[in-house]
This record gives C-alpha cells, sequence and structure tokens, in this order.
C-alpha cells in the first residue's frame, strides 16, 4: 500500500492546476462519512449481541483502540487509493489511443494551455501555420485570423468554380492546430496527381468545401471542421467578403505598372510600391475584431510580407481594432527575404512597407531573427533578414532574438518563436512599461 501512496503522491494526477485533489478530498469526506455511520450501528450490534471467539480475533479486540483504527484506515486507504487510481484508467482509456503517452500527461497539459493566455496571430500562409504550431504548445486560446486573397492553386480554382472564399490557409491552421497533427497533415496536405477535376486539389481544400455545402455557409463550414478535427483554438477569416489582392509595381522605365491577384504579384518579379484591395471598403468579420479586442498577445506575421500579413492588414476594421487593443502587438518579422516580394530587404526595409501601408500605430513591439551563422546553400535565391533598423523611431521596442530553424532556414522555428512571443507577454504582464521610443533588447 506505502508503494502505492508514494506513487500517486509523486504523480502528474496530484500536481497543481489539475482539477483532481479538491475531489479526491471531498471522496475522503464522504467515505469517512459513512464509516462513522457504520462504526455506529457496529458499536450498537457490539453491545447487543455476545461475540464469539472468531469473531473477537477477527475484529482485532485484543489490540488497542489506537491500533485497531491505524490499521483499519491505513488499508481503507489502500483500497480507496487503488480503486481510484484504476478507475480513472479504466474511465478515461477510452480518450487515448494505444501508443499515445500518459493519461494523466495529456489531462495535465490540457488544464495547462487552457488556463494559457489569449493568443490572436494574423496572417497566412505557412507561416502562421509555424507559428500556430509553437504555440499551441503554451495555450489552447488560440485564434487564427487569416486572409481570403489567395487566388492561386487548388484554392483559387475552387474560388473560381464554387465561388467560395479560398480555403489553404485555412487548411493549414486546421492542421497546425489539429490534436492529431503528423496524420492530420499528412492527411490534410496530400494533393490527388491524378483525376479528371481532382489533379492538383489538396484533399483539405476540398474536405472545407465540402463543410461548407453541408453547413451551408463557410463560417460555419470552418467552425464544425475545428469540431470535427479536435483543433485547439478557433480560425477566422479576416473578412466573408470576396476581395482580389492588387499591386502597384515598379516598372523598370520607372512607370508603375498594375498587377491583378495574389498568386501573379511575386510572379512580376519586379519592386512593390504598394498593394490594396478591390474592393477598397471590406468589412471586417465581427469575431475577428472581438477577439482583437480581447487578446491578450496579438501576433502579426510571419508570412509573406505583401501577399499573406498586409492583406489582413488592409482590412480597415482590423487595423483599427489593433490601435485599439490593450494588449501587446507583436510584429514578427520573416527570418529570409521571399522571391518576387523583398529581396534585399533587411528589418528596416520591412517596417517601412509597412508604415508606407498605414500600420504605424498598430504594433507595440517587433521581433526578428538576429541568428544569422546559420549556413545556407551558396546558389539559394534568398537570404537571410538582417535586424538592422535605424534607433531613431516612434514607441514600438524592437526584440532580437534566435528564432531561426537551422534545418530550414527560411523559416521560424515554432517552439523558439513561440517562446519568445511568451516572454514578451510575460514581461508585459508583470507590469514592464512598454519604452517611450525603439530600443534593441
Amino acid at each position: 500500500m506505502l508503494p502505492l501512496l508514494g506513487r500517486l503522491l509523486h504523480h502528474r494526477w496530484l500536481q497543481v492546476g489539475m482539477g483532481v485533489k479538491r475531489w479526491l478530498l471531498l471522496l475522503m469526506v464522504g467515505i469517512t462519512a459513512i464509516s462513522l455511520g457504520v462504526a455506529y450501528i457496529l458499536r450498537d450490534l457490539y453491545l447487543t449481541w455476545a461475540f464469539s471467539p472468531t469473531a473477537y480475533v477477527l475484529t482485532l479486540q485484543f489490540l488497542p483502540r489506537p491500533v485497531r483504527g491505524f490499521l483499519l484506515g491505513s488499508f481503507g486507504l489502500g483500497l480507496v487509493i487503488l480503486a481510484i487510481y484504476q478507475l480513472s484508467h479504466s474511465l478515461l482509456a477510452a480518450f487515448v489511443h494505444p501508443g499515445q503517452e500518459d493519461i494523466a500527461e495529456v489531462v495535465y497539459r490540457y488544464r495547462q494551455r487552457g488556463r494559457g493566455p489569449k493568443v490572436v496571430a494574423i496572417g497566412g500562409g505557412t507561416g502562421l501555420a509555424v507559428l500556430l504550431r509553437g504555440l499551441k504548445a503554451h495555450t489552447s486560446n488560440l485564434t487564427a485570423i487569416v486572409t481570403v486573397a489567395d487566388d492561386g492553386g487548388s484554392s483559387g480554382h475552387l474560388r473560381r468554380e464554387l465561388g467560395v472564399l479560398p480555403p489553404g490557409d485555412i487548411r493549414n491552421c486546421l492542421a497546425a492546430l489539429a490534436d492529431d497533427e503528423a496524420l492530420l497533415t499528412q492527411l490534410f496536405q496530400y494533393r490527388f496527381s491524378q483525376g479528371a477535376g481532382l489533379d492538383g486539389h489538396a484533399f483539405g481544400n476540398l474536405f472545407i468545401v465540402a463543410m461548407a455545402g453541408v453547413t451551408g455557409d463557410f463560417d460555419r463550414a470552418i467552425l464544425e471542421s475545428s469540431r470535427v478535427l479536435a483543433v485547439q483554438g478557433r480560425i477566422l477569416p479576416s473578412t466573408l467578403d470576396r476581395v482580389t489582392l492588387c499591386a502597384d509595381l515598379r516598372e523598370e522605365a520607372g512607370q508603375l505598372g498594375r498587377v491583378e491577384g495574389e498568386s501573379r504579384i511575386p510572379l512580376a518579379r519586379l519592386p512593390i510600391e504598394r498593394v490594396f484591395l478591390k474592393p477598397h471598403h471590406v468589412r471586417a468579420y465581427p469575431e475577428a475584431i472581438r477577439a482583437i479586442l480581447e487578446a491578450d498577445l496579438i501576433c502579426i506575421g510571419p508570412g509573406s510580407l505583401y501577399t499573406s500579413v498586409l492583406p489582413n492588414l488592409l482590412v480597415e476594421d482590423i487595423t483599427r481594432a489593433l490601435c485599439a487593443a490593450r494588449a501587446p502587438r507583436v510584429y514578427i518579422c520573416n527570418v529570409a527575404t521571399q522571391v518576387g516580394e523583398t529581396e534585399g530587404y533587411d528589418l528596416s526595409d520591412h517596417l517601412a512597407a509597412l508604415w508606407t501601408h498605414g500600420t504605424r500605430d498598430c504594433f507595440t513591439h517587433v521581433l526578428a531573427n538576429d541568428n544569422l551563422t546559420v549556413p545556407t546553400p551558396p546558389d539559394w535565391p534568398i537570404a537571410l533578414v538582417s535586424p538592422r533598423c535605424p534607433s531613431s523611431g516612434a514607441g514600438y521596442r524592437i526584440v532580437t532574438k534566435d528564432v531561426i530553424d537551422p534545418e530550414n532556414p527560411w523559416r521560424h522555428d515554432p517552439y523558439k518563436l513561440a517562446r519568445a512571443l511568451m516572454a514578451i507577454h510575460t514581461e508585459v504582464s508583470w507590469g514592464h512599461n512598454l519604452p517611450p521610443s525603439r530600443t534593441r533588447s
């Protein structure tokens, strides 16, 4: 009994935050009350009936009462502990598949993440999925706000053929936030390589579009897909309006040329002067606005600067909500440049592009990678983004950390990135005021 008691005391079930100890205590109080009631009845029987010598021995009458009480109490406690331990495993085994981690560990992490901060992540593409993959280890109170300007590949085809919002970026977020991410990512990212009408389509895109047909509207489809896939958090479009992303490009002769379509902008391989939505004034999705205003931490990026990040900020109500939010608002600069969008850019160029589009007051922090020693292929068409930035400027703070993925130096490491963001949230939560001007830490 003592080894079992020691094991339980050091077990995950009794650690802080599990919500188990209070109910164990209540159970013990109930068992004690029942035991006292039975003891009163036995006492009356003992005084009324003459016990045989066998009963005298079985009830340990030959021992002092304190010793009897200790032995019986210890025996009963051992039975209670064993019953609770086995009952918890029997009841919860149905929710854990063979080969997965211990049930108590699953419950513990669920409880801890449920107490995490409310984090809103704004962006699109693979950058947003990488961010969510790291953040979900710290909190389940996640909201991803996704651009709906994608018009290329499978998403673009479904958008043109069926008139739905592009599902590609939402698919990436669903896979990143799913409970069984490894298998679901393979399934959702699977692309059909043959078949009339299926060639080139990702299964996840077809799943979301089918759910939209079943539920009747696109936002309901995202919600129901999240429930079916046990997603940790919410995924919201920045707008439900159909928008086209357009860009003014600087041509070789110096004139401005205009390109319409998110997928066509980087293919032009020309310097981008500005991007804008068509139509110009679109309505933000109300739940996205509410999430921003209620957030404890807001992350903008990472992702393609002109085609993933800015399309969300071009929704005017999104920008207004960011400026009004009380939470720290962190712009996450990409770790590498992008062909056709940010070739030759450093951190100051990324910020200048954001300010050109009227987002200067949207941020309280800027997070940039400062590890430029990661080896890169010699024939790389892109370069690591230097954290160089002028020291003068308005009130936001630049934080530089090693957040690069050594295996994929064009991307963030999701866990390094999440830790850096949680450190910013903790610092602000503990009452450290934002500096009046930009400082490097």
